[in-house]
């Protein structure tokens, strides 16, 4: 027979189903469980006739149904969790790829120039000298401005 932490583990379900049952049940009639089988299976049977056997029967199955929705729904978001969890993953590695692309791409440039100054000092010194005159201009004429 069906055990009380079952039963009212998945009460709000067989209660429904207890009403789909045996229709003269009442929500006053199912509200009043207290945990104790024997006075559920002892109130079914005054409003319904059934005998208890049948009653016995009715709660066994309908507890198993609710147990293996439960243990379905439990499956259910284990599979949900796996798949967020390898989204994320693949976000991740996705993520990872590009920094990395990123990184190459500036350490490539910063190689090119270090390079070209190699191959070209004379010339890369001018161009440091020139940008260093025109952002003194730059800097005298806000100064002169303000």
């Amino acid at each position: 027979m069906v055990n009380q932490q079952v039963l009212q583990g998945n009460w709000n379900e067989i209660k429904g189903k207890l009403r789909k049952k045996w229709g003269q049940l009442t929500n006053d009639d199912l509200q009043s469980f207290d945990g104790n089988i024997d006075h559920l299976v002892g109130l079914i049977q005054r409003k319904t006739g059934e005998g208890r056997e049948a009653v016995e029967r009715f709660l066994d199955d309908a507890a198993a149904q609710g147990s293996s929705f439960a243990a379905q729904a439990g499956d259910q978001f284990r599979e949900y969790g796996q798949q967020a969890a390898e989204a994320l993953h693949e976000g991740a590695r996705q993520a990872s790829e590009t920094f990395r692309q990123g990184y190459d791409a500036v350490r490539q440039s910063y190689s090119d120039a270090e390079e070209m100054v190699r191959q070209r000092p004379s010339q890369a010194a001018a161009i440091c000298f020139g940008v260093g005159v025109l952002t003194g201009l730059l800097v005298a004429v806000m100064f002169r401005r303000n």
